[in-house]
């Protein structure tokens, strides 16, 4: 049954005719919260005791936790239900540390009705996803994993979920990028169906058992999340993750919260603890979709930290504050390295990390290096940079890898790059040692033009020395053209967190540039 979003005069005459039947949801949700444990600055990486003087910290699991409850309260007489759209996991000491272990403590502290998998809850493989699934005492689903064959995952992540809130049934269906096996570490046991064939099968599934009132909460990205609005029978409203996208009725640039898809609501809350999505859907006693409003709530200082989560964070980073704290360089003036930059335009953090790995290993005969916009993760705001701002932009221990490959290989490794850029995968290519264009207008694959290495147009036929880091190396991120173990490849270098630092201190104070090396037609 395809639902319909009923029109202003509609609406009127449900409300003065039939307002005993609508039914009111409140949907609570967060997203991509990325192990940002402790309270972020405006760049999204580590807030400093500076950014805290200054108001300037915003979100953090005690705020998180304060918000939610503070709305449950403020909604104790309706219906609720608090959701996260996947990737807890990875981008933080807290992460590197404790490998999960604080995300579930916090989410059971929270208490989620239903959590989607996010890509990162790969990223230490299946065990990784089986120990939190494992932790938290609610479903942890997505529909389009077939985990039948492996004897860690089997029976443990549910294709969907129906709650009970109100005494009507809540259907709460799911789907995870099918790209998570070129960016995340799930493993040949987990097979990946289409995100749409799925979600249409799930959705006819429960309203077969009398569900009409269903939601898909997604990890796939803003454009897929609009393209499954449009295309899933009987959804009421997709709430996402994946892209970060922000989305908001008061902040310029924004997308609209909700923004509608004919009759179906989207929506996102950005990224990192900073926002908590409201999303308020009524319903007639079909299960259709009257009205659907509400916003994402900026988590600033204005919002109160919860003090038994402040206390036992702060008990948990005892262990790494030492490590985080310790100044490594100087920076001149903020470098850039936001997702939406890194991963579609040359950016000034991605210039410094490939120049951090080519100088590392220029004395090998090396003349590239590559670095996928995925693997920035954060911006480091000016004056002292601790080595927490450097692990906050690079949290992944990637180590540094160094292979040989023909030239064409290259230009193939940079259409890799090129080839989603709408979509803000993290492919794209920063580089050092060489220079490239491309043309996001064209049709992936012959996106790229213009490649120089050393200043010299680059020759198909011959072999260069590369430097990247392993998870590239190794395939991740679409680079497929580099793995295999005929490229003399050595890939147990040093940290590059490590390199990096190392290279902010020879070059300090640091002064971040973008120098035309990447050119956008």
């Amino acid at each position: 049954m395809m639902k319909t979003l009923l029109t202003s005069a509609a609406t009127l005459a449900l409300t003065t005719g039939a307002a005993f039947a609508d039914y009111k949801l409140h949907v609570i949700h967060i997203n991509d919260l990325h192990s940002r444990i402790e309270p972020v600055s405006k760049y999204d990486s580590t807030c400093s005791a500076e950014d805290n003087a200054a108001g300037e910290c915003f979100g953090g699991y005690a705020r998180v936790a304060t918000k939610i409850a503070e709305l449950r309260a403020e909604l104790a007489d309706e219906n609720v239900v608090v959701l996260d759209a996947g990737d807890q996991y990875q981008g933080s000491l807290m992460y590197t540390t404790y490998k999960g272990d604080v995300e579930i403590e916090m989410m059971e502290t929270i208490g989620f009705d239903a959590m989607a998998v996010g890509n990162h809850e790969f990223d230490d493989g299946p065990e990784g996803l089986a120990k939190l699934v494992d932790g938290v005492s609610f479903p942890v689903i997505s529909g389009n994993l077939d985990v039948s064959r492996s004897n860690l995952l089997n029976g443990k992540v549910q294709n969907h979920v129906v709650l009970d809130v109100g005494g009507e049934k809540i259907g709460i269906v799911s789907a995870l990028a099918t790209d998570t096996v070129e960016t995340s570490s799930p493993g040949d046991a987990v097979i990946f169906q289409d995100e749409i064939d799925s979600l249409t099968a799930d959705v006819a599934m429960l309203q077969a058992d009398g569900v009409n009132k269903i939601i898909a909460l997604t990890h796939v990205g803003v454009n897929k999340d609009m393209e499954i609005a449009g295309a899933v029978p009987g959804l009421d409203a997709v709430v996402g993750g994946h892209s970060h996208t922000e989305f908001s009725n008061t902040r310029d640039g924004a997308m609209a919260y909700p923004t509608m898809v004919g009759d179906v609501p989207v929506v996102q809350a950005y990224a990192y603890s900073k926002y908590v999505g409201h999303l308020v859907l009524t319903f007639d006693d079909e299960g259709n979709v009257t009205a659907a409003t509400g916003d994402t709530i900026l988590l600033d200082a204005s919002v109160g930290e919860d003090p038994a989560i402040v206390a036992r964070v702060a008990e948990l980073a005892g262990p790494i504050n030492e490590m985080k704290t310790r100044v490594v360089a100087e920076a001149s003036e903020a470098i850039e390295g936001g997702r939406s930059v890194c991963r579609a335009q040359e950016c000034p953090m991605g210039n410094l990390i490939a120049d951090a790995m080519l100088a590392r290993v220029a004395d090998q005969g090396v003349e590239i290096a590559i670095q996928n916009g995925g693997g920035i993760r954060a911006s480091i705001d000016a004056g002292e940079v601790t080595m927490g701002e450097v692990l906050t932009v690079l949290p992944f221990q990637n180590t540094l890898s160094t292979f040989q490959v023909p030239g064409a290989t290259i230009v193939a490794a940079l259409e890799n790059g090129a080839s989603q850029i709408a979509d803000g995968a993290g492919r794209f290519a920063q580089v050092a040692g060489m220079t490239y264009a491309f043309d996001a207008s064209k049709p992936a694959g012959e996106r790229v033009s213009d490649v120089m290495v050393g200043g010299a147009p680059i020759d198909p036929d011959k072999v260069y020395g590369v430097v990247t880091n392993n998870y590239v190396r190794n395939g991740g991120d679409g680079y497929a053209m580099f793995a295999g173990d005929d490229k003399q490849a050595y890939d147990f270098g040093p940290d590059l967190a490590d390199v990096t630092a190392e290279y902010l201190a020879e070059n300090g104070p640091y002064q971040p540039y973008v120098d035309g090396r990447i050119v956008a037609k």
